[in-house]
């Protein structure tokens, strides 16, 4: 990391200046980052791209009015009239009543909790293009597989520190490490796409670049000459690499923005049944090496493990400072933000538990029906709950496969569909919000 970025008084200093031109109250950011990402295709280099950036952002209170600003100029000169400008354009702001920043007696507390989310391992162009082109060369050995769309491997560190003027002063540094194929298989003029791709924070944990490979070409195969099926009312199992994307939603029906606005349909949900009974959704800031570990939230807050659905009962909301103040109630731990802006809201590591029966147990449990294995375009009305989405995946019948089908849309009220869900035991950490295969005994499909 560059040095100047990471001066121990550059985040002390502008909020000190920032008090100093008038505002009542400050906080500043600083983010840095250094990656390089290398893509081959058919075994040769297609691209390098290595990124150094350093920036900064800065959050000013004149009374209940705010404003922000940012930027990647680090100069004496720049961050004064970095100051200068987010005072000015405080006092000119609108009245806010919830604007603030996190109280005191919510903020964490040093020493910071050690999620091991920073490898210092260091990888050079030469090698992310032999991890590249490894997997690349795996994928197109299977049989079946036609053309590659190319192999991409990267390695990147971070760093993010905020400071505010009411004392908080805290750090953290991570990094990550990915590596991924996207091929086309062919058969009888029919082609269809597959890949694998895997992120980790220590590269220790990233599979080998044989395993990504492989695992890329079999999903390509196994997608050729998929059939159009009638539309119909049936079991839907959504594989656990896609299922996420169904629970989704929920989380921006219980962000406190959306509930304050009243724009959420689960708004008078809160201590009710969401999911069936004995199903917990679960937020972790702490497991160790996760893609959405924290040490605290993004204003500062401390931040807890905590069942958002317990028992299939809605806990909680998202609540960032504002949200909470808008609401009557206290931040959650959930404040998200970037350099520019006021903070939004978001989970760190999500996850649903997973159930007893693995995903050939929820076939067997369904008889017949649609295992679906991708999405696009996911339609949402953020009032009702009413949502639909294309999919492709297969078809199973008396428990296994039978063939794999495309084109379809399906679509119900997820507050229904989530009232009958029924979780696998596949439940894999792969990224930041992880669920096992969900069943749901009856859903509406579009097809031919």
């Amino acid at each position: 990391m560059p040095s100047d970025a990471a001066s121990p008084d550059i985040l002390p200093d502008l909020v000190a200046a920032a008090l100093k031109a008038g505002a009542d109250a400050a906080e500043a950011v600083a983010s840095e980052r250094a990656s390089l990402s290398v893509g081959v295709r058919n075994g040769r280099l297609e691209d390098v791209e290595r990124e150094e950036s350093r920036d900064l952002g800065l959050r000013v209170f004149v009374g209940r009015r705010q404003a922000t600003v940012s930027a990647s100029d680090l100069s004496d000169a720049t961050r004064a009239r970095l100051v200068e400008r987010a005072v000015a354009m405080a006092r000119l702001a609108p009245e806010d009543p919830y604007a603030a920043l996190a109280p005191r007696d919510r903020l964490a507390r040093a020493p910071f909790a050690d999620l091991d989310l920073f490898d210092s391992t260091e990888r050079g162009a030469a090698e992310l293009e032999a991890a590249a082109a490894e997997a690349e060369a795996v994928a197109l050995s299977v049989d079946g597989v036609a053309r590659s769309e190319g192999g991409h491997a990267a390695a990147s560190s971070s760093r993010w520190r905020l400071v505010t003027s009411h004392g908080f002063d805290g750090a953290w540094r991570g990094s990550a490490f990915s590596l991924g194929v996207g091929v086309i298989a062919e058969k009888d003029g029919a082609m269809e796409r597959g890949g694998e791709h895997r992120a980790v924070r220590h590269l220790s944990d990233l599979p080998a670049p044989a395993s990504i490979g492989a695992e890329a070409g079999r999903r390509a195969v196994a997608r050729v000459g998929p059939r159009k099926i009638a539309s119909t009312t049936a079991p839907v199992i959504f594989e656990n690499r896609v299922a996420a994307q169904v629970l989704s939603p929920l989380l921006g029906a219980i962000s406190g923005p959306s509930v304050a606005r009243g724009t959420s349909f689960l708004k008078d949900r809160l201590g009710q049944p969401v999911l069936p009974t004995g199903v917990d959704l679960v937020d972790d800031p702490f497991r160790p090496r996760g893609l959405g570990s924290a040490p605290f939230d993004d204003e500062g807050v401390e931040v807890t493990r905590r069942a958002i659905v317990e028992d299939g009962v809605l806990t909680t909301w998202l609540l960032n400072t504002a949200s909470a103040a808008q609401l009557g109630l206290a931040s959650t731990g959930h404040a998200s933000r970037g350099l520019a802006g006021p903070p939004g809201v978001s989970t760190h590591n999500l996850h649903l538990e997973p159930g007893e029966r693995d995903l050939a147990g929820l076939m067997a449990d369904a008889g017949s029906g649609l295992l679906i294995t991708s999405m696009f375009g996911p339609s949402l009305n953020a009032n009702t709950g009413d949502w639909s989405a294309g999919v492709s995946g297969f078809w199973f019948e008396g428990g296994g496969i039978a063939h794999p089908v495309s084109e379809i849309t399906v679509a119900g009220n997820l507050k229904d569909l989530w009232a009958r869900l029924v979780p696998g035991s596949d439940l894999e950490f792969r990224g930041s919000f992880n669920s096992p295969s969900l069943l749901f005994d009856a859903v509406a499909i579009a097809g031919k």
